[in-house]
């Protein structure tokens, strides 16, 4: 047990600190964003924060805040630590998912399935993409797998009752940070009082302890959240309304097969083969037991999840465990029927040069820009604006720069949904109309010449949470620096308009393969000359 506590922590801890990737935005703006914002009196918070009724809690963000707290009164925060800090936090919750695996492995399918269930997690290639992020979804995974590891899934044994409550503590936690967790927690109760059905007072004590530590937790987030948002706010009333309205489909629709024909291929890659045999065998046993009930788990959360139509692959990714002990089943019984097949254990392991991929080239240069501009001396950084898709980087929590706290003089695209009810299908944001015609938005919304004192721009970007009836008069002043990704110059005439306007290009990076047309190029930095 202390070889794998301490192999896991080195692993998860080890990829946290390597990595210097963009993955997703919620990394920095639901999470460390807010923690620095709370500690230090300024940064950027979105609208699921400023909104009239905030649909995230501060529970999450909170996490980072005892280490800002530290770094501010040591007068640490101006080094690294600022950076690594948080990433030695999350590598250290990501390792509880690999630890308490190995529980949950044993306790459904026994202990000769620990091993080959560790190795599935340890190279698993959305693990290393995401597990060690400070993205909520991945303390929601650790914390999920905690629970279920501790759920008493033979209740003819003595301590059910002592692990019940330790499963419920780290169930309702998953819940308070994510609040569609519930939807795997309806299902394992449902479960369980079933198995319970003929003893009413297991049944009784049951009901009744879920009752008093989801009411707890449940008292203890409200009064967290009220605290910080200075009034009564029901985030988990509020996060799962808007999630439920259109202004969710504002980030994007998928069709009902997106989890079964995108997700699961994505975050099982490489173990793939063993996750669906081990599922097809372990529909086929003819007792019902543990792992058909995980496999059931997975079913119907996958089935409910597909109702919605916003979806993402990292909503999946508390599932990513429970795949992995299927794959173990599946990788176990297959080599001890002899039906070993050539470099199978070379398969599972193919994911690791895609995990050095993802963690320290992929999206690099959208974290590099940021070390850049916080290395340069105030008289080189007097006013920095991005023209780029909104949050295609992190912020203050890694420029960390109190001399741009000023929206005026540190802007960058909004991207606010139409939280007005407005038709998502032809709803457009600033970052929206700014690449539907980046000259005309230029022309339109900049003055004509460069103010070399470069005062703060009046508007640059929508108010966050903000409901008017008015279209928003973005209005800029040219910045000091403009930041983009190189994509930008191919549009017709950019390039001699900043040319014109006496800009110069003094930083550029560019790492790897990028998708998307608009993040195409590196990242650009040009300052005016």
């Amino acid at each position: 047990m202390r070889y794998l506590v301490l192999t896991a922590l080195v692993v998860r801890i080890g990829i946290a600190l390597a990595t210097s990737t963009f993955f997703q935005p919620d990394e920095y703006y639901q999470s460390l964003e807010v923690a620095h914002h709370l500690v230090f009196g300024y940064g950027q918070l979105t609208w699921e924060w400023l909104a009239p009724k905030p649909i995230r809690s501060i529970v999450y963000p909170a996490l980072n805040v005892p280490i800002y707290w530290i770094l501010k009164a040591l007068d640490l925060d101006e080094t690294s630590a600022l950076i690594w800090g948080p990433k030695v936090l999350h590598g250290a919750l990501a390792a509880c998912t690999d630890i308490w695996l190995a529980r949950l492995t044993r306790a459904v399918a026994g202990e000769r399935y620990v091993d080959a269930a560790l190795m599935f997690s340890f190279t698993s290639l959305f693990h290393g993409l995401s597990l060690s992020r400070s993205i909520s979804n991945s303390a929601e995974t650790a914390l999920t797998t905690v629970a279920l590891s501790y759920f008493p899934w033979e209740t003819n044994v003595r301590r059910w009752r002592g692990d019940l409550w330790k499963a419920l503590v780290f169930a309702a936690l998953a819940c308070a940070i994510r609040p569609t967790n519930a939807v795997i927690w309806i299902y394992m109760f449902a479960y369980l009082l079933w198995a319970l059905r003929q003893r009413g007072n297991d049944v009784a004590y049951t009901i009744a302890s879920a009752i008093c530590v989801g009411a707890s937790i449940l008292l203890v987030v409200v009064v967290l959240d009220s605290v910080y948002y200075g009034g009564l706010t029901l985030t988990p009333i509020n996060f799962l309304l808007t999630n439920a309205s259109s202004v969710s489909l504002f980030y994007g629709r998928s069709p009902w097969h997106y989890y079964l024909s995108q997700a699961i291929p994505i975050l099982a890659t490489t173990a793939l083969p063993w996750v669906l045999h081990g599922a097809y065998t372990t529909a086929s046993l003819l007792t019902a037991g543990p792992l058909r009930a995980l496999l059931g788990l997975i079913t119907w959360t996958i089935s409910v999840y597909s109702l919605a139509g916003h979806k993402e692959w990292r909503f999946l990714h508390p599932l990513l465990p429970l795949m992995h002990v299927l794959a173990s089943k599946s990788y176990v019984d297959s080599a001890g029927r002899g039906k070993r097949f050539p470099g199978r254990r070379l398969l599972a392991l193919l994911s690791i040069p895609a995990i050095i991929y993802v963690t320290v080239f992929h999206g690099r240069a959208q974290i590099s820009v940021m070390h850049y501009l916080r290395s340069l001396p105030p008289e080189d950084s007097l006013s920095i604006g991005f023209l780029m898709p909104c949050h295609s980087t992190p912020w203050q929590a890694y420029l960390h720069r109190r001399d741009l706290v000023d929206d005026g003089m540190l802007w960058a695209l909004g991207c606010e949904p139409p939280l007005q009810g407005q038709d998502v299908t032809i709803y457009q944001d600033q970052t929206d109309i700014f690449y539907k015609s980046p000259l005309e938005y230029l022309a339109n919304r900049f003055p004509e010449r460069v103010d070399p004192a470069f005062p703060p721009s009046p508007f640059p970007r929508s108010a966050p949470g903000l409901q008017t009836d008015a279209s928003y008069p973005w209005k800029h002043e040219w910045p000091q620096n403009l930041v983009f990704f190189g994509a930008l110059l191919e549009e017709p005439g950019i390039k001699d308009v900043l040319l014109r306007r006496g800009y110069r290009e003094v930083w550029s990076a560019e790492y790897g393969w990028e998708g998307d047309d608009r993040r195409k190029g590196g990242v650009r930095v040009w300052r005016y000359t």
